[in-house]
């Protein structure tokens, strides 16, 4: 494809000067420089036909590195039109064959002015050369004007002189042809495609460098495509990022072309840091090839976040390449003003588009980049720099024997992990396991990086990895975290069976030289025995035996599971399974069976109210986890701090930690699992926000056929039923409350801590009219409430029994599920407000509107203050029935906020963390969270980012200064 010239009026504009020079018998010598593509042959030609249509007679040559050698070839060449040339040959003289040839000249061009065009006069033989310097000197008394060009870039190797260098700048006029500029290469796109958007043509204008030659290459290939596939609707399809996605390959051919004429030192230095740059995270700038604008490209961070200690690319190149770094550094400054290279936001050239990186590297053996990335990651290991862009090198090199490497990919990982990266750190471990290792070391790495597989999703990845750890000689311990890995994801796929098996099989093999072993794995076998009703029972037959006879077979972690099981059963009472867990914790343990008993003693203290404790222990057991490590208390500790958050009756904070934004994802059907805990606990908390379309959403989005589906159902049934009754269908909500109910009885799950299914069940036979059957839901639920003996159970079984009883005696039930609620010690969340919104509705039944009012009033004012929507409209509603006058009013704005809140949020829209303004107001870092959470509520947001401008108008200019 060719095209009219841009941007070359001033190149014009002096040859058209000089050629009226020539014609009126002053010739001269014009130099035309320009880099290899910048178009001086276009130019050259544009220049020839100007000459020949103001009555100028030209002489053209393009010259060839392949006659360099041949004296005169050049300039033989260039006047073969001559008549008189006809039958001249080179004398053994070079001067006397110079003079011959200038004389023929001059002859000729008596004749009439002339223009002499020599395209390429740096590949001229060296008697050509110094012949058109001579002429140079001689063509001012002739008309005569030539008219060279030459390629001027900056190469590794430096070229020979050129032209004009002998001359003195009063005989010869010069000219360097610049890169194509942006506006001009937008005007070609557009040209050759008019329906091309301004993100597709500022891909092909950075594909194109600035260089003429790319560009008309590039759009004969897009355009050849094109004609081959019609563009839709959407218009052109994206601009390719790799050369097999281009037919014919003219820009391709281009590139080679660029590299050829650049010499081969500079192709190796081009080509090698084509290659580097593939090992380099994507730019921080977070441009992508299609968006020019330079704003910020969601989800494409830098793998090394700001990465401002990027490597030095010249002494990389100079390392991989054995080049000079003075050249080096001269070729990247000059790559880079031509338009080739672009720097990053560290200051570090990158190619102009991937497609011309790809297009650099067509052709390049594999074995050479690899040389080039191994060589790389050891210049970067001597200089002593981070160990994640020397893994980015290593990925790309086949391993070997060298024994830092292991270190530095394992290293990789660890910050990998840190940055919550999994797919780059299963990248380094696949990489490392590449290397000789011994048996022990690689079942650790497998163990790794099957449980970075499970934290993926890929469990079935997952499973061969740590199956085939399991059959490595390692020694106990690291054996022991490989069968309880194994058993989590066997578990997480309904393989139970299985994932006991293989526990067995590891207890089997320490229990004789390592018991305290074989009583960790005993334990981690426990445990999941929860999702095999059958097997759990026996399971914990044999437990209670053991404990009972010999209590040093089960541990303390086995002991803890045993507690935790006679609270879930209704044996025990909180204070007595407190008191024993205390005890538990209090006497030593093995670190491996540590997070057993970490993680059941805070769910056993969360079901027992003491929050603050349940909190201390989530997060010790949470801290010593192992990032790498697959492990199933780290699924139950992430349960319990929901759970945690759910019984504080903070819905804001759950959403953020499950969700992030706090906006439930739109799954496709296809991606639709089963519900976890963590899931009903969120479905729970867009109900108490009122949010119901949301939460029908989330809530559709699961699988409850899925036969794979463990007993974590049983919560999400619950929360499905508790959204069901909110959206005015107690019928389908009755179901999913028995459904529940059902389950937890099959595997001896009967008191109401863990989900209070007999109470909302009795709430929607009341709903439906079955009064006896809600009586005698509610009285079991109390009996076995009375048991834990918390006021949270208590009193919510008090609650429903009063309803169903009705009648004095239901309103006595009912002021006592109020006390009980009101004198507890711990944060009982919503049940208060649901305490006192059935005492108000009963009140107001029996003809006390007055006290009914006063009860009501208390309630909304408690549901407004924790945020809970749907049941402040409730209480609303019920107000209303009352004969209240003044409606229930939601506060919202930043006039809502409580002082300490105002504070909180001022600070944080000023830019303070946390755990700055923890440290600023001496409070506890989750106290501020907790009035963040509430402001964020009462203000309307999602974000952090958007506080300044929900308090702008409200609020003082520097909070920090108002302290």
């Amino acid at each position: 494809m060719s095209g009219p010239l841009r941007e070359r009026d001033r190149a014009q504009a002096l040859v058209a000067e000089e050629t009226e020079r020539a014609r009126g018998g002053t010739g001269g010598l014009v130099v035309l420089r320009g880099a290899t593509g910048t178009g001086r042959t276009a130019v050259l030609e544009a220049a020839a036909e100007h000459a020949e249509g103001r009555g100028l007679r030209v002489l053209r040559v393009r010259c060839s590195a392949e006659d360099t050698a041949v004296p005169f070839a050049a300039v033989l060449r260039l006047l073969d039109p001559v008549p008189e040339f006809t039958g001249l040959a080179p004398a053994e003289d070079e001067h006397g064959t110079a003079d011959r040839l200038w004389r023929l000249l001059r002859s000729y061009a008596d004749g009439g002015p002339l223009l002499l065009a020599v395209d390429d006069v740096h590949l001229a033989d060296a008697a050509s050369c110094r012949w058109l310097r001579d002429a140079a000197r001689r063509v001012d008394r002739l008309p005569v004007l030539v008219v060279a060009t030459e390629r001027s870039q900056y190469d590794i190797e430096a070229g020979p002189a050129g032209l004009t260098q002998p001359l003195p700048p009063s005989l010869v006029r010069t000219h360097t042809l610049a890169p194509v500029g942006n506006a001009a290469a937008d005007d070609l796109v557009r040209e050759a495609f008019p329906g091309a958007g301004p993100q597709w043509t500022a891909a092909c204008v950075r594909a194109a460098a600035g260089s003429p030659l790319l560009l008309h290459a590039l759009l004969d290939d897009l355009g050849d495509a094109q004609r081959h596939d019609p563009p839709g609707d959407g218009g052109p399809a994206p601009v390719p990022e790799t050369c097999a996605e281009l037919y014919p390959g003219s820009y391709p051919a281009a590139v080679a072309w660029w590299l050829h004429s650049a010499g081969p030192a500079t192709a190796e230095v081009a080509r090698c840091l084509a290659a580097l740059e593939q090992a380099w995270p994507v730019d921080p700038v977070g441009t992508t090839v299609d968006d020019p604008s330079g704003q910020e490209a969601a989800g494409h961070p830098s793998a090394d976040g700001a990465d401002e200690a990027a490597s030095d690319p010249v002494h990389l190149l100079a390392e991989a390449t054995g080049g000079d770094p003075v050249r080096i550094a001269g070729w990247l400054t000059a790559a880079t003003r031509l338009g080739l290279l672009r720097p990053d936001a560290t200051g570090r050239p990158r190619y102009a588009h991937p497609l011309l990186r790809d297009a650099v590297l067509t052709g390049w053996p594999e074995a050479s980049r690899q040389a080039a990335h191994r060589a790389a990651a050891r210049a970067m290991m001597r200089r002593g720099e981070r160990a994640e862009p020397v893994a980015r090198h290593l990925l790309r090199v086949p391993g070997g024997d060298l024994p830092w490497v292991v270190r530095v990919l394992r290293d990789a990982v660890t910050v990998a992990m840190h940055d919550a990266r999994h797919e780059d750190a299963v990248d380094y471990l696949r990489r490392a396991l590449d290397e000789p290792l011994p048996d022990g070391l690689r079942q650790r790495l497998l163990t790794e990086l099957g449980s970075l597989h499970y934290a993926s999703s890929d469990v079935p990845a997952a499973i061969a990895r740590l199956a085939e750890a399991h059959h490595l000689a390692a020694e106990p311990r690291t054996r022991v975290r490989t069968a309880v890995a194994l058993g989590t994801a066997l578990v997480s796929r309904g393989e139970i069976r299985t994932a006991l098996e293989v526990l067995r099989r590891t207890e089997g093999r320490l229990s004789s030289d390592h018991p305290d072993l074989a009583r960790t794995v005993q334990t981690a076998a426990a445990l999941m025995s929860d999702a095999d009703p059958e097997t759990r029972q026996q399971v914990y037959r044999w437990l209670c035996e053991a404990a009972q006879y010999s209590p040093e077979l089960v541990g303390t972690a086995g002991q803890a599971l045993l507690v935790r099981y006679a609270a879930t059963a209704a044996l025990i009472s909180a204070q007595e399974a407190m008191t024993r867990i205390r005890d538990l914790l209090a006497q030593p343990t093995d670190p491996l069976a540590e997070p057993f008993l970490l993680g059941t003693a805070a769910a056993v203290a969360q079901w027992a109210d003491e929050l603050d404790e349940a909190d201390r222990l989530v997060d010790h057991g949470l801290s010593g986890q192992h990032p790498l490590l697959l492990h199933p208390m780290r699924h139950a500790l992430l349960n319990t701090r929901a759970d945690i958050a759910a019984s504080r009756g903070d819905a804001d904070r759950l959403l953020s930690d499950h969700f992030g934004d706090g906006t439930p994802p739109q799954l496709p059907v296809e991606s639709r699992t089963s519900p976890t805990n963590r899931d009903a606990t969120a479905l729970l908390a867009l109900v108490h926000n009122g949010r119901l379309d949301e939460a029908k959403r989330f809530a559709a989005g699961f699988d409850l056929h899925d036969p794979t589906a463990n007993f974590e159902l049983n919560r999400f049934l619950y929360a499905r039923g508790a959204l069901r009754v909110t959206a005015g269908d107690p019928a389908g909500a009755l179901h999913d409350f028995l459904e529940c109910g059902r389950r937890q009885s099959a595997r001896d799950v009967l008191s109401p801590i863990v989900t209070p299914w007999r109470t909302a069940a009795a709430q929607c036979r009341l709903a439906l009219g079955g009064g006896a059957d809600a009586l005698t839901l509610a009285a079991e639920e109390l009996r076995l409430a009375r048991v834990w003996n918390t006021p949270r159970t208590v009193g919510r079984a008090l609650r429903v029994l009063g309803a169903a009883t009705g009648g004095r005696r239901g309103l006595e039930l009912a002021e006592e599920a109020v006390e009980t609620l009101r004198s507890a010690s711990a944060d009982t969340g919503m049940e208060l407000v649901r305490a006192l919104l059935a005492q108000g509705r009963q009140l107001h039944a029996a003809g006390e509107r007055v006290h009914a009012r006063d009860c009501l009033r208390e309630a909304a004012e408690l549901a407004e203050g924790r945020g809970a929507v749907g049941m402040a409209t409730a209480v609303g509603q019920a107000l209303h029935q009352s004969g209240a006058r003044s409606p229930v009013v939601v506060h919202t704005g930043p006039g809502s906020l409580t002082g300490s809140e105002r504070r909180i949020a001022e600070l944080a829209a000023d830019g303070l963390t946390n755990s700055e303004i923890a440290d600023l107001l001496h409070l506890a870092r989750r106290t501020v969270e907790t009035h963040l959470t509430s402001a964020y509520r009462k203000l309307r947001i999602r974000r952090r980012t958007e506080l300044a401008d929900a308090l702008e108008g409200d609020r003082p200019t520097n909070a920090a200064a108002s302290l």
